[in-house]
């Protein structure tokens, strides 16, 4: 908190008056005064500003030139000492529009070609023309501030004026000759002048209330009208305490803040109370006042020490990108790295809130001033091996042509030799650009492959045998299309499902041949699921079953995943049948929204059931192995 801003225990050693209301007049006169310039309370300003002036965003320039255009406007006129909020409002969108300008001319210059890494943003030709308005808006209200400054000594004088005229209103008062009007007069005048010096305050409300207790003692009011008097403040005051006591329950702090500043103004200008009831009213407005003030120290606190946080986090931020040693990197993947942790840094950072005011700034310029060495470094680095890889493209281009040329050869031995000789010096040239790197590998293995495949096919005796599995699987399509109909379901079933086993255990069959068998092996399987009318799920299991995997370990990790599939599925079917709960039917679109989330309900429920299934059936298995 501002030393400005004093708390009431503070406020309680001030010692500046005889009486308790004396006491509580000068103590909130000072808390008032030592606030009542926005530019000597600093984090109550703060404060002010995260709670800004309802706007239209329409109405905000949507060009920076629009915005250095409204800014200039403020500047020109008294705008500038009322809307700061706006201000701050633009500076922010100002550098978003930069950010966004950025980001659409490095947008443009990929789509032109241009390697991402080699992008730089061109300079800011408006950056000098609007620190120049807010140059110009920070003076303008330095003037006022200095203009407050002057206006609360013209107040101090003015005062010192009105003790005069009141010490002398005692004088005739004493003398038998009391000019009521004129003192109540003088009274209001008084009341009127608000801003003085804060060292002033205390000493100048101890001398007016002395003389105006002075003058009402010299008066020699009845005790009536002493009492109604009494009685009409001690009301007033007693509504005061309530309200105070009323804003320990106010969520906003600042708020209650200011509104306790506003009720000390009250309390203030409110008359004495009868002398036994002075100290209890007094110390139950201060007892309220203090826990409003105490709420407001630790939340400026709190947030100070947040935002010291934050610098630690930023500062930190800024030590590592500075510690990344720019000249030891002479790889490509080593600055793709490098690059990498910087974009993850600069993610970090947009997620810190505020440093302190004093050094937000100071801390992002150091920020942004590491990130742009960095990328700097960065590019000339890439300026340097862009010669390099656009060699290596040539020479690995080159490869390409020559094992292309080779692929179709028949001389086995020295063309495999050739090959091999190839993919040795293939490795031996450097990378590329990342955009070649992936299609020259692709096209060179491609021919590679392409000559080996020629080589096995006609080296090896693998033809016959894929020829005699293909010949036995066509074999086991005869007999599932030969299952008699007339069995029952079960037996059919249980058919099909051994001879689905026998398939999974016949190896390669040709590859030209393999879609064409597997799709003639589907179509006779579904043929009898079809007409024994075995449902989607049904199927599953039964290629589940087929298909489950052989090994204590194996079969562990499928139970182990099933288990979590079917966890996650509950869980999920437990969630929309809660939010059902919560939806009306009242009304069609509700009524809708439950039909369609209770049919989502009953295909995870179905499809959870097929989990539990298959989950008996590994268990089952994992038994069997034992």
């Amino acid at each position: 908190m501002s030393e400005s801003v004093k708390s009431n225990e503070q406020l309680e050693e001030l010692n500046i008056a005889s009486t308790p209301d004396e006491a509580v007049d000068a103590a909130t006169t000072e808390l008032i005064e030592q606030n009542s310039i926005e530019e000597e309370a600093p984090q109550v300003q703060e404060e002010q500003e995260t709670k800004p002036e309802v706007a239209d965003n329409d109405s905000k320039p949507a060009t920076r030139q629009g915005i250095i255009e409204r800014l200039k406007a403020i500047a020109d006129s008294d705008e500038a000492l009322t809307c700061k909020s706006e201000i701050e409002s633009l500076k922010v969108q100002f550098y978003r529009l930069r950010t966004a300008e950025i980001e659409l001319a490095h947008k443009e210059f990929l789509a032109q070609g241009g390697e991402a890494d080699l992008f730089i943003p061109a300079t800011d030709e408006l950056e000098e023309p609007f620190k120049a308005c807010m140059s110009q808006i920070k003076a303008k209200r330095n003037e006022w501030l200095a203009a407050q400054e002057e206006e609360m000594k013209a107040n101090y004088e003015t005062k010192m004026m009105l003790l005069e005229q009141l010490q002398s209103f005692v004088e005739k008062a004493s003398q038998g000759n009391p000019e009521v009007t004129e003192f109540k007069a003088l009274q209001a005048r008084w009341k009127e002048i608000r801003n003085v010096p804060q060292d002033k305050v205390a000493s100048l409300w101890k001398q007016y209330q002395l003389l105006v207790e002075q003058f009402y003692d010299v008066l020699k009011i009845n005790n009536e009208f002493r009492e109604y008097d009494f009685k009409k403040n001690l009301e007033i005051k007693t509504k005061l305490c309530e309200a105070a006591e009323a804003l320990e329950n106010e969520e906003d702090v600042i708020s209650a803040f200011r509104q306790l500043q506003q009720l000390h103004n009250e309390y203030r200008e409110t008359g004495p109370v009868a002398p036994e009831l002075r100290e209890e009213v007094w110390n139950r407005f201060k007892n309220a006042s203090t826990s409003v003030n105490r709420r407001h120290q630790e939340h400026f606190e709190a947030k100070k020490e947040k935002e010291k946080e934050n610098l630690d986090k930023k500062t930190a931020i800024c030590e590592e990108i500075e510690g990344i040693d720019c000249k030891s990197m002479s790889g490509y993947q080593a600055w793709n790295d490098a690059t990498q942790r910087v974009l993850e840094l600069q993610a970090q950072w947009k997620e810190i809130g505020f440093a302190p005011q004093k050094m937000n700034l100071k801390v992002f310029e150091r920020f942004r001033a590491a990130c742009d060495e960095f990328f700097k470094q960065k590019s000339e680095f890439f300026k340097e091996t862009k010669s390099v890889l656009a060699n290596n493209l040539e020479r690995k281009k080159a490869l390409c042509e020559a094992a292309e040329q080779l692929k179709d050869s028949e001389e086995w031995k020295a063309t495999a030799d050739k090959l091999a000789k190839l993919q040795k010096e293939w490795k031996e040239i450097g990378p590329v650009a990342h955009k070649h790197s992936e299609v020259l590998w692709k096209r060179f293995v491609g021919a590679c492959d392409a000559f080996f495949e020629r080589r096995n096919a006609a080296t090896s005796s693998q033809r016959s045998i894929e020829q005699e599995n293909l010949r036995k699987k066509r074999e086991v399509i005869d007999r599932i299309k030969a299952i008699d109909s007339s069995l029952p379901a079960d037996e059919q079933t249980r058919q099909v499902a051994a001879l689905a086993q026998e398939w999974n255990s016949i190896g390669f069959v040709p590859f030209k041949e393999k879609d064409n068998i597997y799709k003639e092996y589907k179509q006779a399987t579904n043929a009898i699921y079809e007409a024994l009318h075995v449902n989607a799920n049904e199927r599953k299991l039964a290629n589940f079953r087929n298909n489950i995997g052989k090994g204590g370990n194996s079969l562990q990790r499928e139970r182990d995943h099933l288990i979590r599939q079917y966890e996650a599925m509950k869980n999920e079917i437990a969630t929309y049948e809660n939010n059902i709960g919560f939806l009306s039917v009242s009304n069609k679109k509700g009524a809708s929204l439950v039909d369609v989330m209770m049919q989502k309900v009953s295909k995870l429920k179905q499809d959870a059931e097929v989990i539990l299934k298959k989950i008996h059936l590994v268990e089952d298995e994992i038994e069997k192995s034992k």
